[in-house]
């Protein structure tokens, strides 16, 4: 039996929100993201090279960190704010580049590094 490539790779994530409306349009209007509504408790989406979704509820803060990449960190975290996300970190180095992080909508706690 062949190992899939996937096998131990992260492979799809999930989120809760509470409304996906200011979700969508959060993830749509900073990252270009696009949804696949499946239902009312229900809402895929890919972001060009991994997939995921969101599920009807209210987020737990402070447990899964999810770093997305940036090659233009400045625009990015702009990016971020104009949409409506809420910045906890400002940009910052660190050993492997330099990151910041926010809160969207629903209060999911997300990152978003470079290596630049």
């Amino acid at each position: 039996m062949a190992i899939s490539p996937h096998n131990n790779g992260v492979d799809y994530v999930e989120f809760c929100a509470p409304d996906f409306v200011p979700i969508k349009a959060f993830y749509e209007s900073a990252f270009g993201w696009a949804f696949t509504d499946y239902g009312p408790d229900y809402v895929a989406f890919e972001d060009g090279r991994l997939a995921g979704g969101f599920r009807k509820g209210d987020p737990a803060p402070g447990t899964t960190l999810v770093v997305l990449y940036s090659s233009a960190l400045e625009a990015c975290e702009e990016a971020v704010r104009k949409a409506g996300g809420t910045i906890t970190e400002p940009i910052f180095s660190f050993p492997g580049g330099r990151r910041f992080h926010f809160n969207d909508p629903a209060g999911n706690d997300l990152a978003v590094w470079s290596d630049s």
